[in-house]
C-alpha cells in the first residue's frame, strides 16, 4: 500500500513562497527592496531560506512580514511556518510589573524657593526691628541731640543666603547636536521610554552597531554615505537625524526599518 505525500510535505518553504508570489506579481527584487527597505542581498537570501543574515529571529519575522505584504501574501501563515521550523516564538516577557513600578515611583521633590524667600525676608525684618529696639535701650548719654543727626547710618543688613536663587539651567535642546558635518549622516538613538534592540549598517552592508539599548542609554552613529537602521520597540526611542528630531518613529513593540543619508530628514 502506497502512502501519499502529506500537505506539509507539499507546502513550499517560506522563501520559495515569497519568491513565487513576487514573480507572480511581476515584481523584481529591486522593486521589492525599494518598497520594504530590505536590502537586495537580504531579499535574495530570504528567498533561498537563508535567515542567518537577518540578525536574529525577531528581525527575520519582521522581514518576512514586510516582504509578504509587498507581494500581497498573508504574512500570518508564513510567520507560523517560520516559527515551526525554527523552534517557535519565545514567550513574551510580562511588562505589567515594569509599568506598575514606573507608575508608583514618586517624583523627586523640588525645593520651594518661594517659601524660603518669604521666611528669609521675615527673618531679616525681625532682626532689623530687634536691633533698633535694643540699640535705643543701651544709650547712656541722655536724650538724643541735634548733633546725633550727623551720625553715620547703620549699614544695611546683608541678604540672607537662602534668598539667593540658584541659576536656572537651560532645558536641553537640539543645540547639543547642532553644527554636525553636512557631508555625513549622523544618527543619535536614545532609549527614552524603555529598552530597544538597534541594528545599524552602512550602504555596503557593513555592521556599524548591533545590540540591546537599555532605558536611558544613547548611541550616536555616523557614516559618510548612508545608514540603514532597524529599531525594535520603536515607540520607546527618541531619534535625532542630522540634528533634527524625528517626531514619530513608530509604535511600542513594533520593528521599524529606516534609512537616512546626509540630506535627511527633510522635515524633523
Amino acid at each position: 500500500m502506497s502512502i501519499g505525500n502529506s500537505p506539509e510535505a507539499d507546502r513550499p518553504s517560506v522563501g520559495a513562497a515569497l519568491q513565487k508570489a513576487r514573480i507572480g506579481a511581476g515584481l523584481t527584487v529591486e522593486e521589492v527592496s525599494t518598497t520594504t527597505r530590505v536590502r537586495i542581498p537580504l531579499v535574495h537570501a530570504i528567498e533561498q531560506d537563508d535567515f542567518s543574515r537577518c540578525g536574529g529571529d525577531v528581525y527575520a519575522r519582521g522581514h518576512i512580514r514586510a516582504l509578504a505584504r509587498a507581494v500581497s501574501l498573508d504574512p500570518g501563515p508564513l510567520i507560523d511556518q517560520f516559527d515551526a521550523e525554527h523552534g517557535g516564538r519565545p514567550a513574551p516577557t510580562p511588562a505589567a510589573p515594569l509599568f506598575e513600578a514606573e507608575r508608583i515611583r514618586s517624583e523627586p521633590r523640588r525645593p520651594n524657593w518661594t517659601a524660603a524667600m518669604v521666611a528669609a525676608i521675615v527673618a531679616v525684618v525681625g532682626f532689623v526691628g530687634f536691633t533698633l529696639f535694643t540699640g535705643g535701650d543701651k544709650s547712656d548719654d541722655g536724650p538724643i541731640t541735634a548733633g546725633d543727626a550727623n551720625a553715620k547710618p547703620a549699614p544695611a543688613p546683608t541678604r540672607h543666603p537662602s534668598t539667593i536663587k540658584p541659576p536656572v539651567k537651560p532645558d536641553p535642546s537640539e543645540s547639543a547636536v547642532a553644527g554636525l558635518p553636512k557631508d555625513k549622516v549622523t544618527i543619535k538613538v536614545t532609549a527614552r521610554d524603555g529598552q530597544s534592540w538597534i541594528s545599524a549598517k552602512d550602504a555596503n552592508g557593513k555592521l556599524l552597531e548591533d545590540g540591546l539599548l537599555k532605558k536611558g542609554e544613547s548611541k550616536t552613529i555616523t557614516d559618510k554615505e548612508r545608514i540603514d537602521l532597524v529599531l525594535g520597540n520603536a515607540g520607546a526611542v527618541q531619534l535625532y537625524v542630522n540634528g533634527k528630531e524625528v517626531k514619530k518613529v513608530g509604535d511600542k513593540g513594533t520593528v521599524e526599518r529606516l534609512s537616512y543619508t546626509p540630506g535627511d530628514p527633510q522635515a524633523g
